[in-house]
């Protein structure tokens, strides 16, 4: 869940701020990313990783949580996806920019954490959809599944047992969901 602060704020000054790294701007306020949920950060880690392994071997440019997008129509609106990838040639000069990506990402994924409303992540799914992302993976480590989000068609849930793929923007690239979690023989993440 984010945390709303009091300022309204362009992009501009959210990228000057020493702390804005995590946080996004929507409509001019400051939300505040969750940065307390160990087991949400480790499954988008894992996430982030196998985007980055593909991305050494295919090209493109994987992303971890850290990668600030400014690609909607609305100016003031600046999301952070917990994962995301970007094909060769899309960014301009082929260089990854000092601020704000400004290209949608191919591929935008948030991993819901204990304190995110689904039904908000579920929102910024179909924000980034209509931003031009042609994927969204919506990863849910409470039940080990993944909602997949694509332009044009109807969600479609994956199980832990199920391949996770994008053929159309990263041919070649599968991972079984379950890969994504502690496995059966890790003790079960727990809440403190």
């Amino acid at each position: 869940m984010s945390t709303t602060l009091d300022a309204l704020m362009t992009p501009e000054e959210l990228l000057a701020m020493p702390n804005g790294g995590h946080c996004e701007l929507v409509d001019g306020e400051i939300k505040e990313k969750d940065m307390g949920a160990a087991l949400s950060a480790w499954v988008g880690m894992r996430v982030a990783r196998r985007l980055d392994e593909y991305a050494e071997l295919r090209g493109g440019y994987a992303f971890g949580d850290a990668a600030s997008y400014r690609c909607y129509d609305d100016p003031n609106r600046v999301r952070i996806p917990d994962a995301s990838y970007i094909r060769p040639g899309r960014l301009e000069g082929g260089k990854i920019p000092l601020g704000y990506l400004t290209v949608p990402p191919d591929l935008a994924v948030e991993v819901v954490s204990p304190s995110d409303h689904y039904t908000d992540v579920e929102d910024k799914a179909e924000e980034y959809l209509a931003a031009g992302v042609a994927v969204v993976w919506v990863i849910n480590p409470t039940n080990r599944s993944v909602r997949i989000f694509r332009q044009d068609a109807r969600p479609e849930q994956i199980g832990p047992n199920d391949e996770l793929t994008a053929e159309a923007i990263m041919p070649g690239f599968r991972c079984r969901v379950g890969d994504l979690f502690p496995n059966s023989t890790s003790p079960s993440p727990t809440r403190t």
